[in-house]
């Protein structure tokens, strides 16, 4: 045993040859992308200007002003070169830091290309990808939550649309004895519930009855999208009254909001962005530094180990898939308390299922799933951003890319994801 643990740390990061060349090639491609694309339709001497400052922002950042075809040039050279010494040598267990690297150069290059000769609120850019990225990311977590313990949740979305429903409504009576923001924070409790009642509906079917996961998620999805669907038609488009609780205003951190360019980009936000932030955080470092986590994540992998060492594994995975439905529950609430102020049919628009992938993507864990959702919510809004600049690129193109990148995922390009070993299997107890 001694032997293999002193052994095992001479293989972290090891990358296989194979791999090591497919990478190098992925770069060179990349960059050879960026200059047959790009570079050979750009004009000499035209600008792109990024503006640093966002919409409503007091700071006063200057301006990023280049020539458009000098920085193209420049980014695809980086990417070759990276793409040489992949091939050459390699950057060992830093190839996946250097594939992000070459990816945002692709990403950068391709603003400048579509911002040539016009400019882009590059500030307003980033901070609405967060904006967008909340509910995917919570969604995510949601996710996260559940299949760590063993129970795949396909009901996310159904549990983010009625829990937006039922946050409205409850914010807009709450309003009858409660003054703003109070009346808010009720709908906000509501629908956080509301996402925890479905998903003991699913924790039921799936963990005491054993029925089939995806079953009993597509159930809870169909009984989601029926029931709003009818209260939204028969009662919150007839009295107006139901469906009008208001939005929480944006929090602005003191001191830290006022910093140039990131301040107001990432610490002036609403209750659901700071509370999604906080939620990484804790269930990061609960999952992986906890005995609470150690034992969820031991439920999902080898639950007959966890129940002879003493574990309950009903008992755990019951409380993860309800607080997974509260989670879907606060991301939910986001969509009628932190976005429009009202609920309308089917607003979710598949979010939740988009936090499923997001969750694929990010190898079922926090963070990895924070940058996936970081990834859809970029290309949600440069599809209507690029729009407005003229570009055109069908914006079904656009909206395709996180998804074809998640394919990539799966194939194993980037890197085996690795999904809990008893992920959808219900558990016998042996007696």
């Amino acid at each position: 045993m001694s032997t293999e643990a002193r052994a095992l740390p001479s293989t972290v990061g090891f990358v296989s040859p194979t791999r090591r060349k497919v990478m190098g090639f992925v770069f060179l491609g990349i960059a050879a992308a960026i200059w047959l694309i790009f570079s050979r339709t750009t004009t000499p001497g035209v600008i792109t200007t990024f503006t640093l400052n966002p919409g409503g922002s007091q700071n006063n950042f200057p301006d990023w002003v280049f020539t458009t075809l000098s920085a193209l040039n420049i980014i695809a050279g980086l990417c070759a070169l990276m793409g040489a010494y992949q091939l050459a040598r390699g950057f060992g267990k830093s190839t996946n830091m250097v594939l992000g690297l070459v990816a945002g150069g692709f990403i950068l290059a391709f603003l400048s290309w579509s911002a040539a000769d016009n400019s882009l609120n590059l500030a307003g850019l980033l901070r609405s990808t967060l904006v967008r990225a909340v509910p995917i990311t919570l969604g995510a977590l949601s996710g996260v939550l559940c299949e760590r313990a063993g129970v795949v949740n396909i009901a996310i979305e159904g549990m983010m649309l009625a829990s937006a429903m039922t946050a409205a409504l409850g914010g807009s009576l709450a309003l009858n004895w409660m003054e703003p923001p109070y009346n808010l924070w009720f709908g906000l409790v509501v629908g956080v519930l509301t996402g925890g009642l479905l998903a003991l509906v699913h924790a039921l079917l799936s963990i005491k009855y054993k029925a089939d996961q995806i079953v009993s998620g597509t159930v809870i999805n169909i009984f989601a999208i029926g029931i709003t669907s009818f209260i939204s038609a028969k009662y919150l488009a007839k009295y107006r009254y139901l469906n009008n609780p208001g939005i929480f205003s944006d929090w602005k951190i003191p001191g830290l909001s006022d910093i140039p360019f990131f301040g107001p980009i990432v610490f002036d936000h609403n209750v659901f962005f700071f509370g999604m932030v906080t939620f990484l955080i804790l269930l990061h470092f609960g999952l992986f530094f906890t005995r609470w986590g150690l034992r969820l994540r031991s439920v999902g992998e080898h639950p007959k180990v966890a129940d002879t060492l003493g574990i309950n594994v009903f008992k755990t995975r019951y409380m993860a898939v309800v607080l997974g439905g509260m989670m879907a529950g606060f991301g939910g609430s986001y969509f009628t308390l932190g976005s429009v102020g009202r609920f309308d049919e089917v607003m979710t628009a598949g979010r939740g299922f988009i936090g499923l992938a997001a969750m694929i993507f990010g190898n079922w864990k926090p963070f990895g799933s924070f940058g996936a959702g970081l990834l859809f919510g970029f290309a949600d809004m440069l599809a209507s951003k690029l729009a407005i600049l003229g570009v055109k690129i069908p914006s079904e193109f656009l909206l395709m890319a996180p998804y074809v990148a998640t394919m990539i995922v799966l194939a194993g390009v980037v890197g085996r994801g690795k999904m809990p070993a008893a992920d959808g299997q219900p558990y016998e107890k042996e007696t």
